[in-house]
Formats: C-alpha cells, sequence, structure tokens
C-alpha cells in the first residue's frame, strides 16, 4: 500500500502568490487547504518580497507538505513585469527549499492540459476543474485554483512516472508483456 504524499502547488506572483495543499496515495486525491498571500502593495519591493516569504514559510510549517510544485513563469512583454513575475518566483522557489521539500517545476500549458484537456484553458476553467476533483475545496479565487492545479499536475506526473517505472519493470522481468520493437 502507497504511503499518502502531501503536495504543495504555488502560483507565484507579487500581487498575489496562491497556494494550495493537496495529499495523493497513488490515484486518490484529497484537499487539505488554500489560500492566496496579498503583500500590501504600498510597500516597497523588497518589503513585499519578505512579506511573502514570511507567509509562504508559514503555510509550509502548518499544513508540513512532503513535496512542493511550481508553476514556471511565462514570457510576459513588459520586462518590468517580468522581472518582478521572476522576484516572486523565487521566493517560491527558494521558500520548499530552505524546508528541505524538493520543488517540481511545471509549465502553464501542461498545468492547463493536465487539468482540462486543454493547454489553452480560461482560468474559470481551471478553477471549476479544480473544484471537481477536489470534493470540499469550493471554488476558489484564480490564485488558489491556479496553484490546486499546480498540486494536482504534480500529484497526477508522480502517478505517470511511477506507473511507467512499474510498466518498465514488467517488461525487464518477463511478466508476460510482449516486447514490439
Amino acid at each position: 500500500m502507497q504511503a499518502a504524499v502531501r503536495i504543495i502547488g504555488i502560483d507565484p506572483g507579487l500581487r498575489t502568490t496562491g497556494w494550495g495543499v493537496i495529499e495523493s496515495c497513488g490515484a486518490d486525491i484529497a484537499y487539505i487547504g488554500s489560500g492566496g498571500i496579498r503583500p500590501d502593495e504600498r510597500k516597497p519591493v523588497a518589503e513585499r518580497l519578505r512579506e511573502l516569504h514570511e507567509h509562504l514559510a508559514a503555510v509550509i510549517r502548518e499544513y508540513r507538505p512532503d513535496e512542493a510544485a511550481v508553476e514556471e513563469t511565462f514570457i510576459n512583454r513588459n520586462p518590468q513585469s517580468a522581472l518582478k513575475l521572476g522576484q516572486a518566483r523565487a521566493i517560491a522557489l527558494v521558500v520548499p527549499a530552505l524546508a528541505g521539500i524538493t520543488v517540481a517545476e511545471y509549465a502553464a500549458n501542461l498545468i492547463k492540459k493536465t487539468l482540462t484537456g486543454t493547454g489553452h484553458a480560461e482560468k474559470t476553467q481551471i478553477a471549476m476543474m479544480a473544484s471537481m476533483l477536489l470534493p470540499g475545496s469550493g471554488l476558489q479565487r484564480s490564485d488558489a485554483a491556479d496553484a490546486l492545479a499546480v498540486a494536482i499536475t504534480h500529484a497526477r506526473v508522480r502517478l505517470w512516472a511511477r506507473n511507467l517505472e512499474s510498466a518498465g519493470d514488467l517488461i525487464h522481468k518477463g511478466g508476460g508483456v510482449e516486447q514490439k520493437f
């Protein structure tokens, strides 16, 4: 029997960083908690990043995830916006790493495709699918829903990798699977 793995998904942003925690046991996933961290926009960037760091560290202490997953940054036309998003993303990567948690990164298109079947889904579709896949989570704000989607994607990728590994072991052991090359 497989042990449950607690996963935190993080959708980084300087205005709002979404977070979502799920538990994954094989193909089963369960909602644990979610929310958004909203640093005071009137403060200088350095202070906002400190707030983001402190609040995300508190979430990790409270929920004790085993693994973390962060959405990769998409290319932004505005260099200043891209730089600020990159700073928030650095916090999202380093806080779990400082807590000794392995961090995975996923492209937005993969996350959308994993949840909805299309890499160009709208935020409302992501929120709807996250609420359907995680009973009890309710309909979340887009930042928290996106973070839950990141966590779900990580859970699914883990499952796919384990299934591929099992299939490879079966083939190598000659477990009745016909090999076609």
